[in-house]
């Protein structure tokens, strides 16, 4: 049987849509710890967005109709998030292609 790496370092990038949309999700046999993430607005209109983390059938907004202003960002993590096999971080925007979304993430086995 393969052994798992212990940790990898991992950067997701996303145009957001007025859909949720499924950024990260934590694979089997790790935890994913999201170290950052940032919000990046790239119109010249304001606009918001909603970030959550699902669990099952459960889902958490993280932060819910926050506001971008225009060429500005939005940090929506004051911390770490950490992450059981399965969960996800899932986002939208309130207008299509307005936000672009980065997070950075370390998989850790468990």
């Amino acid at each position: 049987m393969a052994q798992l790496a212990l940790n990898r370092f991992k950067t997701e990038t996303v145009v957001l849509t007025t859909s949720d949309q499924t950024i990260y999700t934590a694979p089997t046999g790790y935890t994913g710890i999201v170290l950052y993430a940032h919000v990046t607005n790239v119109t010249s209109s304001a606009t918001t967005f909603t970030m959550s983390h699902v669990r099952s059938a459960t889902t958490t907004e993280i932060i819910k109709d926050a506001s971008v202003p225009v060429s500005d960002a939005y940090v929506p993590l004051d911390g770490k998030l950490v992450l059981q096999t399965n969960d996800s971080i899932k986002a939208s925007a309130g207008a299509n292609s307005s936000l672009k979304v980065l997070l950075s993430v370390l998989e850790t086995a468990n």
